[in-house]
């Protein structure tokens, strides 16, 4: 099996998503055929060390709510000039240095260290091709506020919101003109974490210390009461770049909002794959997601929210350019739904990524 494709596949990282950053690798391990690849796992512990690990993909998972988790390996730790503890990144026996001997790299890493181009300028640097989308495009998906903003520029919807930074003071006079509920999140997290839904200006300041707690910038944004839509994005080698069939997130009567709970270990919501929507409208929130995935200067991949309003108004809430790859994700489901199965869909965005499409 010499002429096996040589494969890393990094997950965990240092980001709030660490756990589903595993969960995800799991499901990508187990659609990597074998007889096409010869595997190699890394891990990155939370405190940023790089760990060669032999996983089994059983192991990936949410078992009885219990998340699970990159441990380091003994003796990673090194210690600073000041005698402080520091990740072992670029030791010796870091697992970093096993990277130059893969032909591709699948990140399958979300949020923060991962997902925000830094991980992807790393293997620019080193000239080790790998899965999604580049520095630029990985930066801007990663910050909301700057998605919105380029997004707009390209002509689409993006709602009403309010960017604030840490130390700006912010009032319900501030914030009037979005109406209530607001949701208030994190710029640059993902898997709804830090996020809460504002529903009297009382609860504003306990909203933003949350928030904050996850990033020095935050977004407080207008509610929309309406339909929430998921479409994927797929690259092909040849350049390609087409959308899935939309999908559509139904909350059960007890949730009001897609939180991180009713995401991954509550039975919350229902799942229309693809949407029930009229044709009209698919073809527009297509449309609009692949639009969205060019403005960025997306490649490989890359998941675009919706929100559609009561009033038929179509608002982009934002872009994911690695999104989850776990059993219950939207992306691979919504290509599952359009004909394109979990195995096949890796296969692709490998390819993609040894033709160099950036």
């Amino acid at each position: 099996m010499a002429d096996r494709i040589r494969i890393a596949v990094v997950y965990g990282g240092r980001s709030s998503e660490h756990s589903i950053s595993i969960v995800s690798a799991g499901s990508v391990l187990s659609a990597l055929d074998p007889q096409r690849y010869e595997v190699c796992t890394v891990g990155i512990t939370r405190d940023g060390s790089w760990v060669r690990t032999d996983s089994d993909p059983a192991d990936l998972q949410i078992i009885q709510r219990r998340l699970p988790e990159v441990l380091p390996a003994a003796g990673a730790a090194l210690a600073r000039r000041d005698g402080s503890a520091a990740a072992a990144v670029f030791a010796s026996d870091s697992a970093v240095w096993c990277l130059d001997e893969v032909d591709v790299v699948f990140p399958v890493l979300h949020g923060v260290f991962g997902e925000d181009g830094t991980i992807q300028g790393l293997l620019e640097m080193a000239g080790t091709p790998y899965v999604g989308s580049g520095v630029l495009a990985s930066a801007a998906g990663m910050d909301k506020a700057v998605t919105k903003t380029i997004l707009k520029a390209a002509g689409l919807n993006v709602g009403e919101y309010l960017l604030v930074r840490a130390g700006d003071a912010v009032s319900a006079l501030d914030i009037q003109h979005l109406g209530l509920p607001v949701f208030v999140k994190p710029v640059r997290a993902g898997s709804s974490v830090g996020i809460t839904k504002v529903r009297d200006y009382e609860e504003l300041p306990a909203a933003l210390a949350l928030a904050f707690e996850h990033d020095s910038k935050v977004l407080i944004e207008a509610a929309v009461l309406g339909r929430e839509l998921e479409c994927g994005v797929l690259q092909d080698a040849d350049g390609t770049v087409t959308a899935s069939l939309p999908a559509e997130i139904r909350l059960h009567p007890d949730f009001d909002w897609y939180s991180f709970e009713a995401k991954y270990l509550d039975d919350a919501c229902d799942f229309d794959i693809p949407a029930r929507l009229e044709s009209g409208i698919i073809k527009a929130v297509q449309q609009a997601a692949v639009q969205a995935f060019t403005a960025l200067d997306c490649a490989g991949l890359a998941r675009v929210d919706f929100f559609l309003a009561a009033s038929g108004e179509l608002i982009v809430n934002e872009i994911n350019t690695m999104p989850g790859f776990t059993p219950i994700s939207m992306y691979p489901k919504m290509w599952a739904a359009t004909g394109v199965g979990y195995s096949e869909l890796i296969d692709r965005l490998v390819q993609t990524a040894l033709a160099g499409r950036r």
